[in-house]
């Protein structure tokens, strides 16, 4: 059974950036939503960017759009996401997740809700201060 292992995250100013990257340890040509969901202190976990592996738009949060870029490194069968301009609100608990849809209708879209979410990184943490 695959892990997803994270890297990046850390600690910058406002207006920052930042890199996370989240790969599945497994090899599969099977496709996922996979994507990152944070949790801020005393708050509930969120998804904020999430795209298919098999393609199509990815997800943004409203509090991320612009700001915040996903995308897929299929040969390293990872994703990876450029936070920009980084904000304090940002601060939060960052969470690589991911699940294998068993069908895929047309015009499908990955879930947000962690619970549909199988398997999930060891967390990383990403600080913003002001």
């Amino acid at each position: 059974q695959g892990k997803l292992v994270e890297s990046g995250g850390g600690s910058v100013q406002a207006g920052g950036s930042l890199k996370l990257s989240c790969a599945y340890s497994t090899v599969t040509t099977r496709r996922a939503c996979m994507g990152w969901f944070r949790q801020p202190p005393g708050k509930e976990r969120e998804g904020i960017a999430i795209l298919f592996t098999g393609g199509g738009d990815p997800f943004y949060d409203d509090s991320v759009k612009g700001r915040f870029t996903i995308s897929q490194d299929s040969d390293k069968n990872a994703i990876i996401t450029e936070m920009n301009s980084l904000k304090a609100e940002d601060t939060a608990m960052y969470y690589c997740a991911t699940y294998f849809p068993v069908t895929w209708p047309r015009g499908a879209r990955c879930s947000t809700q962690p619970s549909d979410y199988v398997y999930w990184g060891q967390g990383t943490q990403v600080t913003v201060s002001s």
